[in-house]
């Protein structure tokens, strides 16, 4: 995770900072709820909010595993994924079934795509795509490693264009407190 360097370097110098994480794919009002800050996509962030960069521009990877593909020919448009048995993720903050986003020299396009299997979670979802199950929508960094050594394979890539990656957000009226600074501090990212 993005956070996880920060914490590591942070909390053994500031012992006596305390830090709770609550992770909610739905998109939170962290004022009304309370929360000091929240986490999102760079693109997802309210305009009256502060962001601070954590994390490097992100890119989406269409993977199915050699078993997968032995079956079924790569899709070669995102148009193709309507003939594939692909791995759908439910996310609360997109009113249902999120719909696979591509790019390729400004088109933009939303495909709907059907499948066997819905999850709410990354892992079940990259599993069962390693299993052969079915194609998966995942970022590129989670996958990588099993595309490097062979249990995946990416398609689609010209497709997948890099989006504004993840930011710590806060309203802009509060008055922030010294740990706070700290935190923030400690999770600005620099390329």
């Amino acid at each position: 995770t993005v956070l996880q360097p920060a914490l590591e370097k942070l909390l053994p110098e500031h012992p006596d900072l305390n830090i709770e994480i609550i992770v909610d794919y739905g998109l939170t009002d962290i004022v009304a709820e309370g929360f000091d800050a929240g986490v999102r996509l760079g693109e997802q962030v309210a305009k009256d909010m502060i962001a601070v960069r954590i994390g490097p521009d992100m890119r989406m990877a269409v993977v199915g595993s050699p078993a997968y593909f032995a079956r079924y020919p790569k899709p070669k448009v995102p148009s193709d994924l309507m003939q594939h048995n692909c791995i759908n993720l439910r996310m609360p903050t997109y009113g249902g079934i999120f719909s696979w986003e591509f790019e390729k020299k400004s088109q933009e396009l939303k495909v709907r795509v059907e499948g066997q299997l819905v999850f709410n979670n990354i892992a079940m979802r990259l599993d069962a795509a390693l299993k052969g199950l079915g194609l998966a929508y995942m970022p590129e960094d989670l996958v990588q490693a099993h595309v490097e050594q062979g249990r995946l394979i990416r398609v689609l890539a010209d497709w997948c264009e890099p989006f504004s990656g993840y930011h710590l957000y806060y309203p802009s009226r509060r008055q922030s407190s010294p740990a706070f600074t700290l935190f923030r501090d400690a999770l600005r990212y620099s390329d």
